[in-house]
């Protein structure tokens, strides 16, 4: 009961933000529910003068409910029909998760740019937008505003691709097989990628849209490897840095990621139906916007902007790199 006493009006504020935002992003999917969420989380943060009531459920929704959305993600995802439906993608989706992280890392040198945000751009860009950011965010351990201005990067690109994608691969006589593919490994967010195969099935009478969600898919098991990477390193640097105190595993390692490991394998092990992983993977999403909120309203927004130019620029080089690697592939291996 404490606990709902201490936490509750920051959960309700983020949940009254969350609610009205779900729907603008159904009503406008190439933008987005987390995006909405963080743009009115950050005007309701600046209209809110007494703010300490909210503080504690508000850093609960923005950490542990963004954890319990990843985890419910993992029920999205069989991992052995996107496997089998994935694996002519999988030498792309490869080539452009490296050259992104590359890219990123690159950057990341040459600009002096914060570390932290640099590894949410580059793994935004790589994998797939905010469920990626989602995932990383807590094992590297950025803050609110670093996770705000990595999720409006990604944004501002996806809605770009969203937009000229479909146009550009007619241009390039690109077949409908080669749009999925190039639309699934060079567009991040799921809801961008929907947009522009549903741009291109309208305009060519395909359906390219099932081979583009695939794709999409194939790359967010991607997050696995790349998180539990992230863990050891954050998990070896600590220890490093503890001067030869003991430091808790149980407090560094993210185990959530393991959950939303085995939330995959018992989708995979038990073929669960469509019927049970759909409402699982809607209030994922959801959360995700929720937690989304909490950002917003934890994120200074004049500062964001001022702090923006370099993050952009290093989600333009990650994004012009992936759709260069898609294309030159899909070109070599006679794709298109």
């Amino acid at each position: 009961m404490e606990f709902f006493k201490k936490t509750g009006p920051g959960i309700l504020l983020c949940l009254c933000i969350a609610i009205p935002s779900w729907f603008l992003g159904s009503l406008a999917p190439v933008i987005g529910g987390p995006v909405f969420a963080i743009l009115i989380g950050m005007v309701v943060t600046q209209v809110l003068k007494k703010k300490e009531p909210f503080k504690i459920g508000v850093a609960f929704t923005s950490k542990k409910i963004l954890q319990y959305a990843v985890i419910l993600l993992g029920f999205g995802m069989n991992l052995s029909d996107i496997l089998m439906q994935g694996k002519q993608s999988l030498p792309i989706i490869v080539s452009t998760i490296t050259t992104s992280l590359i890219i990123a890392f690159v950057m990341y040198k040459a600009l002096k740019m914060p570390s932290k945000i640099s590894i949410l751009v580059g793994v935004g860009s790589s994998i797939c937008g905010g469920s990626a950011i989602a995932a990383t965010a807590p094992v590297i351990r950025a803050d609110d505003e670093e996770i705000a201005q990595s999720i409006s990067v990604i944004f501002l690109f996806n809605i770009i691709a969203a937009l000229i994608f479909p146009t550009l691969g007619g241009i390039l006589g690109l077949t409908d097989q080669g749009f999925g593919l190039f639309a699934g490994t060079a567009i991040n967010d799921t809801s961008s990628v929907t947009a522009a195969a549903t741009a291109w099935d309208g305009m060519h009478g395909s359906n390219t849209l099932d081979t583009a969600a695939i794709v999409k898919l194939t790359r967010t098991l991607a997050i696995i490897p790349i998180t539990l990477i992230l863990a050891l390193y954050q998990t070896k640097k600590a220890k490093n840095a503890s001067d030869g105190s003991k430091v808790s595993m149980k407090k560094i390692f993210p185990f959530f990621i393991l959950f939303f490991v085995l939330a995959s394998v018992i989708t995979t092990v038990f073929s669960l139906p469509a019927a049970v992983t759909d409402p699982i993977k809607t209030l994922s999403k959801f959360f995700i916007v929720m937690a989304m909120s909490a950002i917003g309203l934890n994120t200074n927004i004049v500062k964001l902007f001022k702090n923006g130019g370099k993050p952009i620029l290093m989600g333009l080089c990650c994004w012009i790199g992936i759709a260069g690697v898609s294309l030159l592939l899909q070109h070599v291996l006679n794709i298109w």
